[in-house]
């Protein structure tokens, strides 16, 4: 489809390729989210995790099972989270037992004394985990493990029954299951009602910004938490659900259809590019405290008693302060039947995309471990480990992540070295595993570079214990560098237009969902309205976001993505246009 097509009302002949006017390039910068906050309990709970299971191996004398345990501790903090409590579960859930299933088919293969059946069984591991891999995130996350837990069982022989080491494997992970859910029992929507007050704090934001050059910046940054809210929200506004909420979830639902109309209103403002009034900008939060009362920690003052029941003053051409004022004189009425809300359908690669990437990842496990074979003997595990790591194109660009997986391992492998020379008693040990682990959950929310550090270094300690005494420094940093080289030779030679593919596929939706809002919105209702709108700026943010990706990876000449940003960037400001227009009450956009 033109992108050109989202500028202007005539429906375009469908091309190959996005094109847009050379007059349209470098509108605006890529939309970047907010900085996250420290993750304090994350890197608590991580601490926690990975200490309790050696202390208590030290305690019992079952140093075994708990260094075990402790791996499955490591890779539950791994995917540990700050999204919803369900979603967190299902996904620790999963971790465990596809680990545990992994671990025990890599054990018994081990056992079996059959180099036959410890190669068959990763190569088989690999099959299935890049089958499953590219089908959604936790699919992708389970079928990660499941080789990972391969690895582990096929590259560390672990004495006793066979039984035992999946067990220990799957409790680790359940006590960081119980350590992120537990908050549940006494803030069971706390997740849920931080997305929504950050949509009111961001439209406030954007209000503020209104007539400079950071307005369309802060719109987006609005929209950006509308979609969060959105995406947090959404198994709470199905109809099959509302019949069962309880009060405050209703509160919650409510704030969020409020905070859709009030992104309509504010994108209407935005548009007019007039500065407004401090008694304008602070009418988000003082809808947030309304809605929602005692959550907003620092509300806009709400002066007189006329401010109270007025918004601010009135402006016959302003089509955006009336729809602003009318949303704050009816906050208090009854509410209507809300339209439901859906998220667009994600769509996720085809069969043959999926079938190559897990014959890929298959033959690069292979090699992986066929070399690991060759250099180190029976228990180079750290090889094809590297590769499950490394090869996961729907975590974010395979080059950045084996960059940042080979710096990670340096500065860990250093930093494990350095510590290592100062903790030699075993509580020393213990505690150097916490802080490394607290490093690694601050990692996963921040940098994968900083993740890699903290695993790099907890693993090193927890083979120690296993009684691999082995002076591997240099040789796992070897072993990274090689695993790398292996997954970019492969994916670049094999496979080097991949998220490029993605990436148009993913712009000539979101130019087709503003192409449909900009032809429907003017005639639709509200409900048909909202969820049209909704769908157009989802769809455009999940388009930057797979551009970005698709920077960090090889795109063959003739492919622009400077171009597919600007046709978003154009189709995001038509998208402004007909919201402020028909906030106007505009029968057409005007051309």
């Amino acid at each position: 489809m033109s992108p050109a097509a989202a500028a202007r009302p005539e429906r375009p002949r469908r091309t190959s390729r996005l094109r847009w006017p050379r007059s349209a390039a470098r509108l605006a910068p890529v939309s970047l989210p907010l900085p996250l906050p420290l993750p304090l309990a994350a890197a608590a709970r991580g601490a926690f995790a990975l200490a309790l299971p050696l202390f208590v191996g030290v305690c019992t004398g079952w140093v075994m099972p708990s260094v075990i345990a402790a791996i499955g501790a490591l890779w539950g903090v791994s995917q540990d989270g700050s999204d919803p409590y369900r979603v967190r579960v299902r996904r620790l859930g999963w971790t465990g037992v596809s680990s545990a299933f992994g671990l025990l088919a890599g054990e018994l293969a081990l056992r079996s004394a059959e180099s036959a059946a410890v190669t068959g069984c990763l190569v088989a591991a690999a099959l299935v985990a890049g089958t499953v891999s590219l089908r959604g995130r936790i699919a992708s996350v389970s079928g990660m493990h499941l080789l990972l837990g391969v690895t582990i069982g096929t590259g560390i022989p672990v004495p006793g029954p066979w039984w035992q080491p999946p067990l220990a494997l799957l409790a680790g992970v359940a006590l960081v299951l119980v350590l992120s859910a537990a908050p549940w029992l006494w803030r069971r929507h706390h997740v849920e009602r931080a997305a929504v007050l950050a949509v009111y704090r961001s439209a406030g934001d954007a209000l503020a910004a209104a007539g400079t050059q950071d307005a369309e910046e802060a719109r987006r940054r609005m929209t950006l938490a509308l979609n969060h809210a959105h995406e947090v929200m959404a198994v709470h506004l199905t109809p099959r659900t509302r019949r069962r909420q309880q009060t405050e979830v209703r509160e919650l639902v409510r704030a969020f259809h409020h905070a859709v109309r009030l992104g309509e209103a504010v994108t209407a403002l935005v548009w007019e590019a007039r500065p407004l009034p401090p008694a304008l900008t602070g009418v988000p939060l003082r809808l947030a405290e309304r809605l929602l009362p005692g959550q907003v920690s620092a509300p806009a003052p709400a002066g007189t008693a006329a401010e109270q029941s007025v918004p601010g003053p009135l402006d016959a051409d302003s089509p955006g302060r009336s729809a602003l004022a009318a949303l704050w004189a009816g906050i208090d009425e009854p509410d209507a039947a809300d339209p439901t809300l859906r998220l667009p359908a994600h769509t996720w690669p085809g069969g043959a995309a999926r079938l190559r990437y897990a014959v890929l990842l298959a033959g690069c496990v292979l090699v992986a471990h066929l070399l690991a074979e060759a250099l180190h003997g029976p228990r180079g595990y750290w090889l094809p480990m590297t590769v499950a790591f490394v090869y996961k194109p729907d975590f974010g660009p395979v080059f950045t992540r084996a960059l940042h997986r080979s710096a990670g391992t340096v500065v860990g492998v250093a930093a494990i070295g350095a510590v290592s020379v100062a903790a030699t008693g075993t509580y020393t040990v213990i505690g150097v595993v916490a802080v490394f682990g607290a490093l690694m959950a601050v990692g996963v929310r921040h940098h994968y570079a900083l993740a890699t550090v903290g695993l790099t270094a907890v693993v090193f300690v927890l083979l120690d214990l296993l009684g691999d005494h082995r002076a591997l420094y240099g040789t796992r940093i070897l072993d990274t560098a090689l695993a790398s080289a292996l997954v970019l030779a492969a994916h670049f030679v094999v496979w080097p237009d991949s998220a490029g593919h993605r990436a148009l596929a993913q712009t000539e939706a979101a130019v087709a969902a503003a192409r449909r809002y900009h032809d429907v919105a003017p005639e639709a209702g509200p409900a048909q309205r909202q969820s049209l709108r909704r769908t157009a700026y989802h769809q455009l943010a999940q388009a930057r976001r797979a551009i970005a990706h698709a920077r960090g990876e090889p795109v063959r000449p003739g492919r622009s993505l400077a171009d597919w940003e600007d046709a978003i960037t154009v189709a995001e400001r038509l998208c402004d246009r007909v919201t402020a227009q028909v906030v106007a009450g505009a029968a057409h956009p005007r051309r």
